[in-house]
């Protein structure tokens, strides 16, 4: 047999043997993430490849926890549309200075964007260029005429990012927003039995046990 020959019989077979052995990128499996915890509204805990991730929900400002009891339904919220054990897609944008991920999360529905649909969160305007921004807005205009959930107060609640400045600033919160810890008292991570209680506490409205707003209180007591 030919040079020519031996090329033109075995140079096509030894291109294929090589594409055989290159992995399919088209088969690839998205990162497997399941939800582990409900932080409030606009955070979520979830598992990826063995790792714990804090994941801030990108584009939304949902009430705080201390706005009761706003705080608590777009929690509740939240947890009946991504349940704990449910598995989620991230649409990454950053991560903030908290070390969160910030991202859109996907069950097949914008999850995000449904917050703001419903009611249960604001379109959070300074970070409304991480995603589509005329999508949440005019979610938020649907939601606003609808009077539904923080519209249902005229004009809406106090946005979560003007309580939380006015509670920085010492002043008190004016419109329909508890601006003392529930029952007027302050607790220590110190003085808490357990990581769980401290749990509870948070999700009762005594957002200043999480100082570094990732959903979870005294990070210190977890077991």
């Amino acid at each position: 047999m030919s040079r020519k020959a031996a090329h033109w019989l075995f140079g096509p077979m030894a291109w294929l043997s090589v594409l055989l052995t290159v992995p399919s990128l088209a088969g690839a499996q998205p990162q497997r993430t399941t939800v582990i915890s409900i932080g409030d509204g606009d955070t979520i805990r979830v598992q990826q490849d063995g790792r714990k991730i804090t994941v801030r929900l990108a584009c939304i400002d949902a009430p705080e926890m201390a706005q009761n009891p706003h705080g608590q339904r777009a929690r509740d919220y939240l947890q009946l549309r991504v349940p704990i054990g449910s598995q989620v897609q991230l649409d990454v944008k950053t991560t903030d200075r908290y070390g969160r991920t910030v991202a859109e999360v996907i069950t097949g529905t914008n999850i995000n964007l449904a917050m703001v649909e419903d009611g249960q969160a604001f379109a959070y305007r300074q970070y409304l260029d991480q995603c589509n921004g005329r999508e949440y807005l005019e979610a938020e205009d649907r939601a606003s005429r609808r009077r539904l959930g923080v519209w249902q107060v005229p004009g809406g609640i106090t946005k979560p990012w003007d309580f939380r400045r006015t509670r920085r600033s010492g002043q008190p919160s004016s419109r329909n927003s508890a601006g003392s810890p529930p029952g007027g008292r302050r607790y220590t991570c110190s003085e808490i039995s357990s990581h769980a209680r401290a749990q509870e506490l948070l999700h009762q409205g005594h957002t200043y046990l999480d100082g570094n707003r990732d959903g979870e209180a005294c990070e210190s007591l977890r077991p």
